[in-house]
C-alpha cells in the first residue's frame, strides 16, 4: 500500500485524530526554562513509568537545497557519542536502566524518546541534555552510519515500488513547498553527505530554545521541573535560522503518476488533494476536513467501505485520511486496492464517482453527527497509553500549535456543521488540486525496479536499521 502523503502520514493521521480527544483528559502542565526550552508534563499515574520525548523543531523541510535527507542523517548521528558517552552507549545505558529508546524524523520535526521507570528519568534526561550540545562526531563513526542510511534508502525506496510512487506523488503535489522532497532524501544528494554537513546542521538547529520536552506518565510538573533545571538549565540558547515554508502556487492541472514494476503483485489506486493545514491555507476548513475524512473513509462503517467493498465488491480495501498537523500545506488522501480480477481502471472510475457524488450532493447532517461522536469517543481510550500524551502534545507544539489548541479540539470539532463540511469538500476535492497515483505490474519486458510494494505506509523514518 502506498503511503498516503509521506513516510510519516499514517502516524500523524492516527494521532491527529487521537490528539484532540486525548487532550480533554490530559493533565498537562507546562513551563519554559530561561534558555527557551519548552517543557510539558502529562500526569498519568496508572503505573510508575514515563515516556520522555524531546522534539526538535527541525525536519527535512528545513534542509538547505541540495541537502535533502540531512535531518534524518543527523538523527542517526545523535547516537554516536559525546565527550563523556561513547558511541553506541546511549541506548545501552537506557537499556541497562530497564528502558527502551528510539527516534524518528519527519518533515517538520525530529524526535527522540525513552520509555522508562520514573525513578530512572533523571538519568535519561542527563543523557539527552548531554547530547544536545556536547555531541562529539568523528569520521570513523560517520562513514559506517552513512552506509546504514544508504541501505535504509535502498530498502524503503529503491526496493519498494510503493515507496517510489509515494515519492513521485509528493513531488508532483508540492511544486514549491519543501515537502516536495522526501524525508529520507534523494539518493543523489544523500550519497554526497559529509561529516561537516552533519556537524553544521546539528549545531544550527539543536538548541534548548528550539526544543520541546514532553514527559508523560507518573510525573507532575512540580516533580519534573528541578530535574529539567539541573540538566537542561545550564545549556546556552542559540541564534536560530528562520523556518521557511514557501507557498504553493495556485494549482492549474490535475496530474497522474503511473509506476509499473514486475514485483507489483497487488495494484493500487491513490489520490492526493492539496489541502490546508492548521497553519497554512484556508485554515477554517481543517476541522471540517477531519470530520469529512471520518465520514467517507476512516473505517469499515464509512461510505467508501460500504459502497465499494461491501455493496459493489470492487475493492478489498479503501481508505481516506487527512492530517492537518503541518507547518506548510498538507494533503487529503484516498487509497483503494482492487479485489482479484477487478480492473484498476474500473475501481478508479468508481472512486471518482464516489468523490464526485460527495462534492455534488454533500454529506448529511446525521453522517456529520455520527462522525463527530466517533471522534470525541476516543477520549475514553486516551489514557490507555502513557506515551500518547508525549506524542500528541509534542507533535502539536513542534508544528506551531499550543497546548490550548490541543485542549480546545473537542469543542472545535463539536462546532463543525454539515454546511462547513460540504463547503470544505467543494473547496479541496477539485481535480486541478489532485495527483492520482497508479501502482501497476510491469508490462512484459520491462525491467524490475525493486522489491514488493509495502503492505502499509512506513510510519516514520526511525532507527530500525541501526
Amino acid at each position: 500500500m502506498t503511503a498516503p502523503r509521506t513516510a510519516i502520514a499514517l502516524l500523524i493521521l492516527a494521532f491527529s485524530q487521537a490528539t484532540p480527544a486525548a487532550a480533554q483528559v490530559f493533565d498537562a502542565e507546562s513551563f519554559t526554562l530561561a534558555n527557551g526550552l519548552e517543557v510539558v508534563a502529562v500526569a498519568n499515574h496508572r503505573a510508575p513509568v514515563v515516556s520522555s520525548m524531546i522534539w526538535y523543531k527541525v525536519g527535512s523541510a528545513d534542509e538547505e537545497p541540495g541537502k535533502s535527507g540531512l535531518a534524518h542523517m543527523v538523527e542517526h548521528m545523535m547516537f554516536k557519542g559525546t565527550k563523556t558517552v561513547a558511541p553506541g552507549m546511549f541506548s545501552h545505558l537506557v537499556a541497562e536502566n530497564g528502558g527502551r529508546d528510539d527516534a524518528f524524523t519527519s518533515f517538520d520535526y525530529t524526535a527522540f524518546y525513552q520509555d522508562i521507570a520514573v525513578d530512572r528519568l533523571p538519568e535519561v534526561l542527563r543523557l539527552e541534555a548531554d547530547r544536545m550540545t556536547n555531541l562529539s562526531l568523528h569520521e570513523k563513526d560517520f562513514a559506517p552510519e552513512h552506509q546504514v542510511v544508504l541501505e535504509e534508502l535502498r530498502m524503503r525506496v529503491d526496493n519498494s515500488p510503493g515507496g517510489k510512487l509515494n515519492e513521485q506523488m509528493n513531488a508532483s503535489l508540492f511544486l514549491n513547498a519543501p515537502y516536495h522532497h522526501p524525508v529520507i532524501g534523494w539518493r543523489s544528494e544523500v550519497e554526497h553527505f559529509t561529516l561537516a554537513d552533519v556537524i553544521a546542521f546539528q549545531r544550527r538547529w539543536y538548541a534548548p530554545n528550539n526544543a520541546i520536552l514532553v514527559v508523560s506518565g507518573d510525573i507532575t510538573a512540580a516533580q519534573l521541573k528541578p530535574i529539567v533545571e539541573k540538566y537542561f538549565g545550564p545549556l546556552p540558547r542559540r541564534k536560530l535560522p528562520p523556518r521557511v515554508r514557501l507557498d504553493e502556487p495556485p494549482p492549474l492541472a490535475a496530474r497522474t503518476v503511473v509506476l509499473r514494476d514486475p514485483n507489483v503483485h497487488q495494484p493500487d489506486w491513490n489520490r492526493l488533494y492539496l489541502a490546508p493545514s492548521y497553519s497554512t491555507g484556508d485554515t477554517k476548513y481543517t476541522y471540517a476536513l477531519e470530520v469529512l475524512a471520518e465520514v467517507i473513509g476512516a473505517d469499515s462503517s464509512s461510505r467508501l467501505y460500504r459502497h465499494l467493498v461491501i455493496e459493489q465488491k470492487l475493492a478489498s480495501e479503501v481508505w481516506a485520511g487527512y492530517s492537518p498537523e503541518s507547518l506548510g500545506p498538507t494533503s487529503f488522501d484516498f487509497y483503494a486496492s482492487p479485489n482479484p480480477g477487478v480492473d484498476l481502471d474500473k475501481l478508479g472510475a468508481a472512486m471518482d464517482a464516489e468523490i464526485l457524488d460527495l462534492v455534488d450532493k454533500g454529506v448529511a447532517a446525521d453522517e456529520v453527527e455520527r462522525a463527530k461522536t466517533k471522534l470525541r469517543a476516543q477520549v475514553a481510550y486516551a489514557r490507555d497509553s502513557y506515551q500518547t500524551g508525549a506524542r500528541v502534545l509534542g507533535s502539536a507544539l513542534a508544528t506551531g500549535r499550543t497546548v490550548a489548541d490541543v485542549q480546545e479540539w473537542p469543542q472545535r470539532i463539536a462546532a463543525v456543521t454539515p454546511e462547513l463540511v460540504n463547503e470544505a469538500a467543494r473547496a479541496v476535492l477539485r481535480d486541478l488540486r489532485s495527483v492520482t497515483g497508479l501502482l501497476l505490474p510491469a508490462r512484459p519486458g520491462e525491467e524490475a525496479s525493486g522489491g514488493n510494494a509495502p503492505e502499509q505506509p512506513i510510519p516514520e523514518l526511525g532507527r530500525s536499521l541501526r
